[in-house]
């Protein structure tokens, strides 16, 4: 599933391509592609048609469109396999076309939404009074975003009774930090995916966190990391991060500090990679034998004969 640096590249693509245009027709090709748009497709194109879209806006693995003048958005959620592609309009339809949406400007070009494995879409909601979606709004902050609250983020982190790795992935906690940059940031950090996030210190966390932006900014310079042809920008782009990856996918290989070999273990329903000798497990506490208390013989008080 895409992360941050993937879907924000998208983002920037719709911005410079798609917002401030007015949409003229909207297509639904396919039911699953708007099933969160509880009214159905044919609602979904007559809400959209005549209205501007504003600056694409992200938060956390999220995009949406704000509608001008309206108190409404165009959310949309990659899934595993979604695209957001801006096309010449005489362009061949793609195979797993799901949407498209086109404009008045004449410039040629129309949006659509493809998606192989129909686990994305897009949806039209109502928006809180701090413009995000309503559907996400519990999604937390990323790491990129000026407003991340890192003492709120520390605090959090010692109080939740977790490991590391899960709080990183933990959306209303942290937002846009996926299975791949989870690996990575760990890795560079020196950080076992099972450390209890209670034995971080204000430092180490804070180191973390650092590690993370980094990998996250790395990763947006390159457009993000492309394993196959289905994660690409706007323009059918693919981005080339996974050439610069530490951890991710490389089971078996020299770990790029120690030399040691990479190992990868399965991890709810996903893999952790990580090096066995940079990262370290955590120590369990020994099982101490519970104490075997003798019982107290009550004597009888003596009576006088």
């Amino acid at each position: 599933m895409p992360e941050l640096p993937e879907v924000e590249v998208v983002r920037r693509g719709l911005e410079r391509w798609v917002s401030g245009r007015t949409v003229s027709d909207v297509q639904v090709l396919h039911p699953r592609a708007v099933r969160r748009h509880l009214a159905g497709g044919d609602d979904f194109a007559g809400r959209l048609r005549g209205h501007r879209f504003g600056v694409a806006r992200r938060r956390g693995k999220y995009l949406w469109l704000p509608l001008e003048d309206t108190d409404a958005s165009v959310l949309g959620h990659l899934g595993m396999s979604g695209q957001l592609l801006v096309q010449p309009q005489d362009a061949a339809d793609e195979r797993h076309l799901r949407i498209r949406i086109r404009f008045d400007d004449g410039l040629g070009t129309e949006l659509r939404f493809v998606d192989q494995r129909t686990f994305g879409g897009l949806s039209l909601h109502e928006n809180t009074p701090d413009g995000l979606p309503l559907p996400i709004a519990h999604i937390a902050r990323d790491p990129l975003d000026p407003a991340f609250d890192e003492a709120a983020f520390h605090t959090a982190l010692r109080l939740r009774r977790t490991t590391v790795k899960r709080a990183l992935l933990d959306q209303s906690l942290i937002s846009g930090v996926g299975n791949i940059y989870a690996d990575e940031a760990l890795w560079r950090a020196r950080l076992h995916y099972d450390r209890p996030t209670a034995t971080l210190t204000r430092p180490r966390s804070a180191e973390l966190l650092g590690h993370v932006r980094d990998v996250m900014t790395a990763a947006l310079a390159v457009g993000g990391t492309s394993f196959d042809s289905l994660y690409v920008n706007v323009n059918g782009e693919s981005g080339y991060f996974d050439r610069s990856l530490d951890a991710y996918g490389r089971e078996g290989e020299p770990c790029r500090r120690c030399g040691t070999p990479m190992r990868r273990r399965p991890w709810m329903n996903r893999s952790s990679y990580f090096c066995p000798r940079c990262q370290r497990p955590p120590r369990t506490a020994p099982a101490t034998a519970p104490t075997r208390r003798t019982p107290t013989r009550t004597v009888p008080p003596r009576t006088a004969p």
